[in-house]
């Protein structure tokens, strides 16, 4: 018999998101989409790995269905603006990418207008209404259509990032705040945190 991993339901998705939306549903059947391909079941730690290229409703699903979180280290945010999804288990060495094919816009094309009527100063009910129409529209379609319809899948090979580390921290020599000793900068001889480091430039 296959072997399966057991999927939370979108609803404990939608209870920590807070509403329903496309964004919230690709992130759900894209962590859907890898813990099967993966054969992985939810992280309790570091096992299981998600490097997510966008900050978008998408990750809130994921970080519920994976149980790959930012502060447990095995949430990695790169800020390219892609909907697209790597994730890997430490436990097999296997990793698969996820990339959505095509833009919400592109299956509905009313989306952006309805979208930017609902939320204009002069919206009306009607204007909302017909929002909340198309966007679940969309997010039904999301939900229920052919995975290799939504999304591209394919398994790939990557170096695995170490596990996350706990640093020490350090005072910060002009606001006295505590800093992580590996985000801390020298200034003048002293140590200093982001925010309060003076950048050198030239230009």
């Amino acid at each position: 018999m296959e072997k399966t991993a057991e999927i939370i339901p979108f609803s404990e998705v939608t209870k920590f998101h807070g509403h329903v939306c496309p964004g919230s549903a690709i992130g759900y059947r894209v962590a859907e989409i890898a813990i099967k391909n993966l054969i992985s079941p939810r992280a309790v730690d570091e096992e299981l790995l998600a490097v997510v290229e966008n900050d978008s409703c998408s990750v809130d699903a994921i970080q519920v269905v994976t149980g790959c979180t930012m502060g447990k280290g095995n949430l990695i945010f790169k800020d390219y603006g892609k909907q697209a999804y790597t994730f890997m288990n430490r436990k097999t060495g296997e990793t698969v990418r996820i990339a959505l094919k095509e833009s919400i816009e592109t299956w509905n094309p009313e989306f952006a207008a309805a979208r930017q009527k609902a939320f204009s100063e002069g919206a009306t009910p009607q204007d909302k209404k017909e929002f909340e129409r198309i966007k679940n529209e969309i997010t039904d379609k999301i939900l229920t259509a052919p995975a290799e319809e939504l999304f591209q899948v394919e398994k790939v090979e990557m170096e695995f990032p170490e596990e996350a580390r706990i640093f020490n921290s350090v005072e910060c020599a002009k606001c006295g705040e505590m800093v992580a000793e590996h985000r801390a900068r020298i200034e003048n001889g002293v140590i200093v945190c982001i925010p309060c480091f003076s950048e050198y430039s030239r230009n």
